[in-house]
């Protein structure tokens, strides 16, 4: 999937991840697509939870070798 925007939270491990994709999604337009990477377990739960709470869009999670490659699209 392409993104608009990658945000790195490598080692990061809640809430930070989710802290600095509050802080990145402001950067973006409505409709773009930032990717979040992140190797904690976490973000899996709580990054569809936030979108929920914010109005954002959960678009998907893609699983590698340990990490996650979360993509949210600004709905707002």
């Amino acid at each position: 999937m392409k993104a608009d925007a990658i945000l790195d939270t490598l080692g990061l491990y809640c809430p930070m991840p989710i802290v600095k994709t509050a802080k990145k999604i402001k950067d973006l337009k409505i409709g773009q697509v930032l990717e979040v990477i992140s190797d904690d377990e976490g973000i899996k739960e709580d990054m569809p939870a936030w979108c929920k709470r914010t109005g954002n869009e959960f678009l998907r999670i893609e699983e590698g070798e340990g990490e996650y490659r979360v993509y949210v699209r600004k709905s707002k």
